[in-house]
């Protein structure tokens, strides 16, 4: 039997399940100070996050997930392109070189057009995308302040939702240009706890009726400001 040619994989996806699509980006800091532990852990969720999206009926074919990975001196890669939470397999991240943020923003907007059009297109509907940035530093490459802008006016007009989230040396006020929401910081290496918690307020916006506000209030223990 012929492979399907991957372009149309999207298409088969929405063919056999029409149902309104929660589009979820996760914008990941793999710069070489995350080596060691904090990428071990960083790894243990992503593993976390798979297992309680399929675990989920709902979730599962309704939330569809992009990883976006920033290392390197100026690169920014898909590490997980889009794929109903049903399918998604974690991928395992590796650490090394410096934190450009502003590009992998910048592929996170680009990214989320795209997959707005392909809804349009298959006449599928969608709430609106949400974006998490994570870091346990701040952006390197030149540019990033005008990439900052961009996700702010694109939150501005209510094309996408940004959450910033910084681990114990992160510098949340560099951070904070990328979101009109205010950041949050990670109690330790709690990614895990995080990742859980993300995959469960998902599942809740997934499920939600139209406007219904986002549910951020209560972010349990991962966070180190509660």
């Amino acid at each position: 039997m012929a492979e399907l040619n991957s372009d149309i994989i999207p298409y088969v996806e929405f063919a056999d399940n029409a149902n309104e699509r929660t589009p979820c980006v996760l914008v990941l800091d793999c710069s070489g100070s995350m080596r060691g532990e904090p990428i071990k852990q960083l790894n243990a969720g992503l593993k976390a996050l798979e297992k309680e999206l399929k675990d989920d009926i709902d979730a599962s074919s309704r939330v569809q997930i992009l990883i976006i990975k920033a290392f390197g001196k100026d690169e920014a890669d898909v590490a997980s392109d889009w794929v109903d939470a049903m399918n998604f397999k974690a991928p395992v991240m590796e650490a090394g070189g410096l934190t450009p943020l502003g590009k992998a923003m910048d592929l996170a907007l680009k990214k989320i057009e795209e997959q707005k059009c392909l809804y349009d297109s298959c006449g599928v509907t969608s709430k609106r995308p949400w974006i998490f940035l994570i870091s346990d530093g701040e952006p390197t490459d030149y540019d990033w302040e005008q990439v900052a802008e961009q996700c702010r006016y694109a939150q501005q007009n209510k094309k996408v939702v940004i959450h910033a989230v910084g681990t114990k040396d992160a510098n949340l006020e560099k951070l904070a240009k990328f979101s009109l929401l205010e950041p949050k910081r990670l109690t330790g290496l709690k990614f895990t706890e995080f990742f859980l918690w993300l995959s469960r307020s998902v599942s809740c916006i997934s499920k939600a009726a139209p406007n219904t506000p986002d549910m951020f209030e209560d972010t349990g223990d991962w966070n180190a400001d509660q």
